[in-house]
């Protein structure tokens, strides 16, 4: 029996996170330059239902058992093997890796579940269609983050860029022109739950003012949509600093998010903000092919421990 693999890509968040939470859309793609890969091994020499888990650069080596369920890759597993019902189960050792950075905005926790789902249900001959592994991925997604939006899960599922809001039917936006993106990482690193349940505190003390932040957050990212469809860099550079003003307000940015996004916008990019959370994590700037040298290195001395380049084409549909 050969080693069966499951991948999923990062994902970066262009515009409207934490407003996606309250019901306005947001705008993700994928980052196919980073993703986590799921190895499903057989073991022969262990009896029917023994499963390993391995996740070595987080010291993780344990019997799937010994784990609660509520454990973000045992419950991955946990539920698969639920919604599949397998009759029996050949001993398997599940191997996790992943070049995504973990804490920094790029969908590291839903691209570890979707990899894992896929590579669990192929090999147990039940592969598993991607509704049901981004149905799934959502509820992992809720163990990292509590009230997750639903975008990451379905972002690295189907690996395409999407305009997303709660409630209604994604859609895979068809791009017509070209835009390219850096990912500058802060260093920082602030878990995404920690934010969300924070801003639902603040929201929960004054709900009118944060209304309307949000609203102004999804008016902005309805105008973001068409903006990069077309590729209209101008439009998307504005839009990008608009959001990042709002997000200000609702008090998720940071010195180190503050500092990156000057550095990119003062070496010629379009526009900049935080991405995911906030507190920490990646900036994302917009920027033409011919400043994409040096803007990175701005971002590099200006303090970025890593920059990602990432193009958004037709292809990437």
């Amino acid at each position: 029996m050969a080693v069966i693999v499951g991948k999923a890509p990062g994902k970066i968040i262009l515009f409207g996170e934490h407003a996606v939470v309250y019901g306005q859309p947001a705008i993700a793609i994928p980052v196919n330059k980073v993703k986590a890969t799921a190895r499903v091994l057989p073991d022969f020499s262990a009896p029917f239902g023994n499963i390993r888990l391995q996740a070595l650069d987080i010291g993780l080596d344990e019997n799937f058992y010994d784990l609660v369920q509520e454990h973000p890759l045992a419950a991955a597993v946990y539920l698969t093997l639920e919604m599949l019902k397998p009759e029996s189960i050949p001993a398997f050792t599940l191997q996790i890796t992943s070049t995504i950075p973990v804490s920094a905005g790029l969908g590291s926790g839903a691209a570890v579940a979707v990899a894992t789902i896929r590579a669990v249900s192929s090999f147990l001959g039940k592969p598993l269609p991607d509704t049901a592994i981004a149905d799934l991925s959502y509820e992992v997604e809720k163990i990292h983050h509590g009230t997750p939006s639903g975008i990451d899960n379905n972002v690295v599922t189907y690996g395409k860029p999407v305009f997303f809001q709660r409630g209604l039917p994604i859609e895979f936006l068809e791009i017509n022109q070209p835009t390219h993106w850096l990912i500058a990482d802060t260093g920082e690193k602030t878990p995404t739950f920690q934010t969300v349940s924070d801003v639902r505190k603040n929201q929960a003390a004054d709900p009118q003012r944060y209304h309307e932040i949000f609203m102004e957050i999804g008016e902005t990212t309805q105008q973001a949509r068409e903006a990069l469809i077309k590729g209209e860099l101008l439009s998307l550079g504005k839009l990008m600093d608009q959001n990042q003003s709002l997000l200000q307000k609702l008090d998720v940015s940071s010195p180190a998010i503050e500092h990156l996004v000057k550095s990119a916008k003062d070496a010629g990019a379009y526009g900049a903000k935080l991405s995911g959370g906030g507190r920490g994590g990646n900036i994302i700037a917009l920027v033409s092919p011919s400043q994409i040298d040096t803007v990175t290195s701005a971002l590099l001395e200006a303090g970025a421990v890593n920059v990602i380049s990432t193009k958004l084409s037709k292809g990437s549909e």
